[in-house]
């Protein structure tokens, strides 16, 4: 572990070294993420003025909810550039098997080769509109509050590497540049709307298929005292190691299934 992380440090250092050092690209990536982020809060606030509660939340909480999810969704996109392009970076183009000739878990290298730093905009903007809402709101946290965001925040970034994980092991068995990644993408945005506005199906889907709920409108429940779903919230951490653990094995059954390009 030790070992790991000291990896984990070298790897992180030297991917902000070489890409700060085209500062221009780095800002103007930053600005284009920050760009879409305002978007998004605005769409809000436009839809709010509209309709005084959105399925029985009103604008705080649903602004709390969205702020919260941003939080392990930035965390996760900051290590997620290489599942979103493992098909065609490392199966397509081949680079899997450099990958595999050093004694490194494959897992790790391919997940830490490269960073979105720029995202962590996502989680300081997430954590000040969530303190904006509680202060709207006169929510007043103690200290097991705020360990609770900070663990459902971890346990919703792993929910979201997990299940792109399993996306991207799927490439060991379709070779596609693409992959289905982009279609389950889309349904992150789901998940930062209260879930009461959707069929049953759809939250159904969106809890026990591919689980965002709990990486980000169960956790706001608990976060927020609603009584609606508060049970959900505790499971959290077992959903997040039920998914991991068979993000794992995904992963390693498509290891043993590569046969390299053959070039």
């Amino acid at each position: 572990m030790r070992r790991y992380l000291q990896l984990f440090g070298e790897y992180f250092l030297q991917y902000a070294k070489v890409r700060l050092s085209y500062r221009a690209d780095f800002f103007m990536g930053l600005a284009t993420s920050m760009t879409a982020t305002v978007f998004s809060f605005g769409f809000m606030l436009v839809l709010f003025t509209r309709v005084p509660r959105l399925a029985g939340w009103s604008f705080e909480e649903a602004l709390f909810l969205y702020g919260f999810s941003l939080i392990p969704f930035g965390l996760f996109n900051v290590i997620s550039p290489n599942l979103y392009e493992f098909g065609n970076n490392y199966i397509i183009e081949g680079k899997f098997d450099r990958v595999l000739l050093r004694p490194v878990s494959s897992l790790f290298q391919v997940v830490f080769e490269a960073f979105r730093i720029e995202s962590l905009h996502e989680v300081f903007t997430g954590l000040l509109a969530v303190g904006w809402a509680c202060g709207r709101m006169g929510l007043r946290w103690g200290l097991g509050d705020f360990l609770l965001l900070l663990l459902f925040g971890l346990c919703g970034a792993a929910i979201y590497t997990a299940i792109f994980l399993i996306l991207t092991s799927l490439s060991f068995w379709m070779e596609d540049r693409v992959g289905i990644g982009p279609p389950v993408w889309n349904l992150i945005a789901f998940g930062r709307y209260p879930m009461t506005m959707y069929s049953g199906f759809i939250q159904f889907v969106l809890s026990w298929v591919i689980p965002f709920g709990f990486a980000s409108f169960y956790p706001t429940v608990r976060l927020l005292g609603r009584d609606e779903f508060r049970v959900y919230a505790w499971l959290v951490p077992v959903v997040m190691v039920f998914f991991s653990a068979l993000a794992l094995l995904t992963w390693r059954q498509g290891v043993r299934q590569y046969s390299s390009t053959g070039s």
